[in-house]
């Protein structure tokens, strides 16, 4: 009822989409009917739902970087960890131009509870919005839940999505392994630094580190396939 799932068909759409933002519209009657898997490059599927800091709609923070995250359940360990260490660096991912939002089947009356929960109990404040999706019409059209599945404890999965709406990378965690918000919060930054460049980031690259040039076979240099860039 609360969930509105709007998704490019094909790359040819999607080129329309930038232009003239036509989307075509996954049936909502049949919530479990499986959705053709998202990947790299392609649009993020539009949606709006309720959450704890009001009606969200994912198209309304073009021209911001967004981290959309499911969770398996409320009140769990893992999650809560996870959770927590995102309001106490919620700031860094402000820094960086970024909304965080949350998801999960539970209702918005559970999400509210565990979120003064968390609060009491950790001393945190959660300040980024939590979806519900009691349906899971959101999580299925994201791939965050198997199309087999009763619930959601199968996995815990991250979008990264740039200003455009376009999904840029994914990470997918099992239900009993947590997230780094570490490593979530350097991704993003590797995102946002080779964004609409020809650069690349290497292994453990930071902000700050020399990035790598595309290989130049041309280029007489013994390193022509792993250059790094002068920062002389």
């Amino acid at each position: 009822m609360y969930s509105c799932i709007r998704i490019a068909s094909s790359r040819k759409a999607w080129q329309q989409h930038r232009t003239n933002r036509a989307m075509t519209v996954i049936d909502q009657t049949n919530p479990t009917r499986a959705p053709a898997p998202l990947r790299l490059g392609m649009p993020a599927p539009d949606f709006q739902a309720r959450s704890t800091c009001g009606d969200i709609r994912l198209s309304a923070l073009r021209g911001q970087w967004v981290v959309f995250f499911s969770h398996p359940s409320d009140f769990t360990p893992v999650c809560s960890s996870e959770f927590a260490e995102l309001a106490r660096r919620q700031a860094e991912f402000d820094a960086l131009d970024c909304r965080l939002i949350g998801l999960s089947v539970d209702s918005l009356y559970a999400h509210f509870a565990w979120v003064r929960a968390l609060h009491d109990v950790l001393g945190v404040r959660i300040a980024f919005p939590v979806l519900e999706d009691p349906s899971m019409v959101i999580g299925r059209a994201y791939g965050m839940i198997d199309d087999q599945s009763a619930d959601s404890t199968a996995m815990r999965s991250t979008f990264y999505i740039d200003p455009d709406g376009v999904i840029r990378a994914i990470t997918c965690y099992p239900h009993n392994v947590g997230r780094s918000v570490d490593e979530m919060l350097r991704l993003l930054q590797g995102l946002r630094e080779v964004h609409g460049t020809a650069l690349l980031t290497p292994e453990g690259w930071r902000p700050g580190d020399p990035r790598m040039l595309m290989p130049d076979s041309t280029s007489e240099r013994p390193d022509w396939f792993c250059r790094r860039e002068d920062r002389a």
